[in-house]
């Protein structure tokens, strides 16, 4: 019996086809988000930082929704980041426009220096809410 299941967002194949990765997968009660970055519908880097941020939260909620999440299911977040010292402002600009009040998922931020031609990613872990009858 499998006990994980591949969840792909509509309309956002080419960076997975290309990588061979799946956008989530289910396992039980969680829904374990790979790392969304603002690719545009290419693949390719948005080239504005903040529309980058933007769109990566907004992939993230596409695949949230497709995985039967919403931002607020989320309880763990990883960032990556090129530049953190500089991009930082504009990130909390963002989170804070996402995640506008209390509870807030914790929180990891990684200073890299490489992420394939893209400056900010975003990881999550979900909890999928249980269906009602």
């Amino acid at each position: 019996m499998r006990t994980r299941q591949a969840i792909f967002p509509a309309d956002r194949h080419e960076l997975y086809k290309l990588h061979r990765y799946s956008a989530a997968i289910k396992s039980g009660d969680l829904l374990f988000v790979s790392g969304q970055v603002g690719s545009l519908g290419d693949g390719s880097p948005e080239p504005n930082f903040e529309a980058q941020v933007r769109l990566a939260f907004a992939n993230l909620e596409a695949t949230l929704k497709a995985g039967g999440c919403s931002l607020n299911d989320i309880v763990d977040v990883t960032t990556f980041h090129t530049d953190p010292e500089n991009q930082f402002p504009t990130i909390l600009k963002v989170k804070d426009e996402v995640f506008p009040e209390s509870p807030y998922p914790n929180w990891t931020a990684l200073g890299v220096n490489w992420l394939a031609g893209f400056d900010f990613e975003i990881k999550v872990i979900a909890r999928v809410a249980k269906k009602t009858t």
